[in-house]
């Protein structure tokens, strides 16, 4: 079904690895085209309840783009668009994480430059090990930031720290990272798994539509106003208050015992 990750489901967790260790799984439109149909997939899927997404090996999250095959497109197609090309991949990807209606949980296992920095910040929550690091290394080859960096760096750290990592394209490892509010948290590299398993654990039995509706809501709030905001609020949550999950939490409220969520 996939020939650039890995992809598998198990106990209300879907795992996606991207898989090209031997370009430290940077990413072509192939590899792009199968992470936005594995995310598609996990939505699609009602016993979905998590996605982790990583990298295959222990150097590399993702390196970015795969420039040589680029370049070698650029030989061949002479009028080739970079805008089309972010369009009909980039784009599509980005999208369909951000419009998941469940958690994506970046395990993030090293290097996470160009687009896969961009990869990693699209992601709900990042754990990443204290070794790894992320660099928007664009202004390195005369090119700026995409795959929606632009738009979550300065939410993330503020304008003025955003323009200096894109600017300078400097890496920035774990613990300075979890700092500026790049991840969610930087732990040593043989505590890693067991961070994701920690944060993972959670979400598999957490109620999946409140976090998935939470998430839709917080994505709309940074471009609308409070009224529509309100509105939002309000539809999302009469949605949530027929869930069998809003019904579960109540009850277990009232008894004072603790509520089995399922999902539904």
């Amino acid at each position: 079904m996939y020939n650039h990750l890995l992809f598998s489901v198990s106990d209300g967790i879907c795992r996606i690895t991207l898989n090209r260790p031997h370009v430290h799984n940077a990413l072509n439109p192939a590899l792009i085209q199968e992470i936005t149909s594995a995310m598609e997939a996990a939505g699609a899927d009602e016993t979905v309840r998590v996605v982790v997404l990583t990298g295959a090996g222990n150097q590399a999250f993702c390196s970015g783009a795969d420039l040589k095959e680029a370049a070698g497109q650029l030989q061949n197609e002479g009028g080739f668009s970079m805008g089309d090309l972010l369009r009909t991949t980039y784009h599509p990807m980005v999208r369909a994480i951000r419009t998941l209606p469940k958690p994506v949980v970046c395990r993030l296992n090293g290097v996470a430059a160009g687009a896969g920095c961009s990869l990693a910040l699209a992601c709900d929550v990042v754990i990443a090990a204290d070794e790894a690091y992320l660099s928007l290394l664009f202004v390195g080859i005369g090119l700026m930031p995409d795959a929606g960096s632009t738009f979550f760096l300065p939410r993330l750290v503020g304008s003025q720290k955003a323009f200096e990592l894109c600017s300078t394209g400097r890496r920035v490892y774990g613990p300075e990272a979890a700092q500026l509010g790049l991840v969610t948290r930087s732990v040593p590299a043989t505590d890693l798994d067991a961070a994701v398993a920690e944060a993972v654990g959670y979400y598999a039995t957490a109620p999946t539509q409140a976090i998935g509706l939470m998430k839709l809501a917080l994505n709309q709030s940074v471009y609308t106003d409070l009224e529509r905001q309100l509105e939002q609020e309000a539809q999302y949550q009469n949605q949530l208050g027929q869930s069998r999950d809003a019904a579960e939490g109540i009850m277990a409220f009232l008894t004072k015992r603790k509520p089995i969520f399922t999902g539904q």
